[in-house]
């Protein structure tokens, strides 16, 4: 049977108990409380802004609804509602297998915790997840769908399983090229990808403050590059870390989709914009894949 360990079985699942966090967001600076909480089946992931009351304050996460990608992806709906900074709890939602999900917050941008998704992973354990009565559906990559935008590229190609393939090119000393190549599943997710923090440049840092950028950004969650030398005391948790996030990044990016890929996705100096473009293009050229379920295929193999 083809998605492996990555179906998690052949059913929606949601989680067992509510999971609760808090923190600050990297750009606002705001503090927000959140709740991530079961959902019925063929819910998806809707985001619930509660500090917003008299219009709609539900955001459901879906290609369409992103609508700012600096730095960032960013999903809003009609009633100009958004919700900043979703990518790292996305990426963990869709490894750990949660299709259905209703994350309430009390303010406009997803704490960022230390910069990476583990902070996530670890809290949705703590809730548990329990299977549903629906089948689960995947995307499956029937042709090769790709945009360029100059030295930018982002493709999904089809495969038998999902795997994660990026490069990126810095001139610091500290980066330099970084490329990964990895078959993704929930296990490789948590060993190769889930600790990887953001990162920035601390030269950028004053305009990106002056754009209202930034402003809870800070070693305790970003790893911070000046000139050729790391900020942080405590260093790199990998040696490629920087290539890892913008992976980890991009399988978040890939959840607004609103179910997991079956199929290769390769990233070059990719980032949130070009992500949000892939996810575009695939949408608009429904004869590159299909809605796939394996209960039915389960079913006709007993």
């Amino acid at each position: 049977m083809a998605a492996d360990a990555f179906q998690h079985g052949s059913f929606q699942h949601t989680l067992r108990a509510p999971a609760s966090f808090a923190g600050v967001g990297v750009h606002t600076g705001a503090y927000t409380r959140v709740t991530v909480r079961p959902a019925p089946t063929d819910t998806g992931i809707v985001f619930v802004r509660t500090d917003i009351t008299g219009r709609d304050n539900s955001v459901p996460a879906t290609g369409e609804a992103v609508c700012k990608t600096q730095l960032g992806t960013v999903i809003g709906n009609a009633a100009g509602v958004t919700v900043s900074t979703i990518e790292h709890l996305m990426a963990a939602l869709v490894m750990l297998g949660i299709d259905n999900a209703a994350v309430e917050l009390d303010g406009p941008e997803m704490p960022i915790m230390d910069g990476s998704a583990e902070p996530f992973v670890q809290i949705l354990d703590r809730a548990g997840k329990r299977a549903q009565g629906a089948a689960r559906r995947f995307i499956e990559i029937l042709d090769t769908v790709e945009v360029v935008d100059g030295d930018k590229r982002a493709a999904l190609k089809p495969s038998i399983r999902f795997e994660m393939a990026f490069e990126i090119r810095f001139p610091t000393a500290v980066i330099g090229r970084q490329a990964v190549d990895l078959p993704m599943d929930e296990g490789a997710f948590r060993r190769e990808l889930a600790n990887c923090r953001t990162f920035g440049f601390l030269h950028e840092v004053e305009a990106l403050r002056a754009m209202g950028l930034a402003r809870g950004g800070s070693m305790d969650n970003v790893v911070v590059i000046e000139g050729d030398r790391i900020l942080n005391p405590e260093g790199l948790r990998r040696p490629d870390e920087f290539v890892r996030h913008k992976a980890l990044d991009a399988i978040g990016d890939l959840y607004v989709l609103g179910a997991p890929i079956l199929g290769r996705f390769e990233g070059e100096l990719a980032g949130h914009a070009i992500n949000n473009q892939l996810v575009r293009a695939l949408l608009a050229r429904p004869d590159a894949w299909r809605v796939r379920t394996f209960v039915d295929e389960l079913a006709e193999a007993v």
